[in-house]
């Protein structure tokens, strides 16, 4: 009996560990933009140099705001989950910043999205 359940509870540990694994914390610096000029812009060769210089006036219009925002890190674009865009507005609204918002982002990965833990503005 005891060698048939030990592969089972072999194999069910492993699965946990596989699922606790995905969940890890991870932290990005980069720059915030809105999904919309995101989506217009993300081809664009020169979108890594563009997104640093990126306005935020234009990320706080009303059609940007509403279509949700991301990082650009590692030259890579996360979207923000709903917690991440109530912070990203929140960053917006406070910024002095009128170009190239640049941010960290704590949080756990899922597919292209960053569930957001914490999002705060990097000042040099």
């Amino acid at each position: 009996m005891m060698r048939k359940v030990f592969p089972l509870v072999l194999a069910l540990a492993l699965m946990a560990g596989a699922l606790i694994a995905q969940d890890k914390t991870v932290t990005l610096t980069g720059y915030m933009i809105d999904n919309s000029c995101a989506a217009n812009h993300a081809t664009d060769k020169a979108f890594a140099t563009w997104v640093k210089t990126h306005g935020t006036s234009c990320a706080m219009m009303e059609s940007c705001e509403k279509g949700g925002y991301a990082v650009f890190a590692g030259d890579k674009l996360y979207k923000l989950d709903d917690k991440g865009n109530e912070s990203a507005e929140a960053l917006l609204k406070a910024t002095k910043s009128k170009k190239g918002l640049k941010v960290t982002a704590e949080g756990t990965v899922d597919g292209d999205t960053l569930k957001v833990t914490k999002l705060t503005e990097v000042t040099e």
